[in-house]
């Protein structure tokens, strides 16, 4: 068996070796992380992007064409609809104008509560 003496210098030469080759290690797998951490942050927001077109044009779609959406069968509708201090005629209006405003057919609208707010006094 022989073993061989290293002088100082040498083990001191060996060690800076190694700690430079395992510190050139860990910046690259730090940098690794970094670059795929924005490759998927990107693709994140490029799929986000893509939805928000696709329902923007699935919304607009129906208004654009003229298309008064889908009818409902006979007797069927949304929900319920609950009035608060308001009379159906007025409800009515409210219902059109909020289709109107959005784009959104009426018949694709689910009105929950209609209240009628509490007129402000003036001072």
């Amino acid at each position: 068996m022989h073993i061989t003496q290293l002088t100082v210098p040498e083990a001191l030469l060996y060690a800076l070796v190694g700690i430079t080759a395992v510190m050139t290690i860990l910046l690259l797998l730090s940098l690794l992380i970094r670059l795929i951490s924005r490759a998927v942050t990107f693709s994140e927001s490029l799929a986000k992007k893509r939805d928000a077109v696709v329902l923007r044009e699935e919304i607009q779609a129906p208004a654009a064409a003229g298309q008064g959406g889908i009818p409902l069968p006979e007797g069927e509708s949304q929900g319920k609809l609950t009035l608060v201090e308001t009379d159906e005629a007025t409800a009515a209006l409210l219902m059109a104008v909020v289709s109107d405003s959005s784009g959104i057919p009426l018949n694709r609208l689910a009105f929950k509560t209609i209240r009628r707010l509490p007129e402000a006094t003036e001072v």
